[in-house]
């Protein structure tokens, strides 16, 4: 297993703890507080993209815009096999590209207005690959945790600071466990790969798998 971790700026779905634990640990048997300890998430805006909703979608993208710039979460401690799950879950609409984004001291509110930006990161971001399938809106987080949420998501992982919770300390003997029970956790491996299968063989892959992620769930 490799040492090496990733970090990553989540801008739709994923910013929800609960939409990226489900993903990433959705078979896994161990304490939500001793999963939560293995990441950091923390407010970050991106620089030079904008996000737009895609067309009959819960979920957004984002495309290169020099003039834009998109507030979302810079996530830690992702291990090769996060990061794989993480693809199979984004699907053929997007790409992964490694960016530089910034830390936010103090997140503003939903126009920007009082962001304070701080540390220069380096992190992933899944880029959207057809822009002619955005609308020409902003997607709503707000409204995807009110109204679309639930669908993502294992139901007992539940957070009551999902904006930028602050991991509890446990043992590092401990975190080491976590990681090498979730990196080779077979049975999530065979259910995922075996549903995307299933899911490829539809008309529009990325779009099919994407929408489809609930009942996969």
């Amino acid at each position: 297993m490799s040492d090496r971790t990733h970090a990553a700026f989540f801008y739709g779905t994923l910013m929800a703890p609960e939409v990226f634990f489900t993903v990433c640990y959705r078979f896994s048997q161990e304490e939500v507080s001793l999963l939560k300890s293995l990441h950091e998430f923390k407010p970050a805006i991106l620089h030079g993209y904008c996000r737009r909703r895609v067309g009959f979608a819960d979920y957004p993208g984002i495309i290169p815009d020099k003039d834009h710039e998109v507030r979302g979460m810079y996530v830690t401690g992702l291990t090769d096999a996060n990061m794989n799950k993480l693809d199979i879950f984004e699907g053929s609409e997007y790409v992964r590209r490694t960016v530089k984004a910034r830390l936010l001291s103090k997140a503003g509110d939903d126009t920007g207005r009082g962001n304070v930006e701080g540390e220069e990161v380096e992190c992933e971001v899944y880029v959207f690959k057809y822009p002619e399938q955005l609308e020409d809106r902003e997607w709503d987080y707000k409204e995807f945790r009110e109204q679309k949420m639930k669908k993502w998501t294992r139901e007992d992982y539940g957070f009551e600071d999902t904006d930028a919770f602050s991991p509890k300390s446990v043992e590092d003997g401990e975190k080491e466990a976590a990681v090498c029970k979730s990196t080779s956790s077979e049975p999530f491996k065979v259910h995922l790969l075996s549903a995307l299968s299933n899911l490829e063989q539809e008309e529009d892959e990325g779009l099919q798998s994407r929408q489809n992620w609930s009942q996969i769930l």
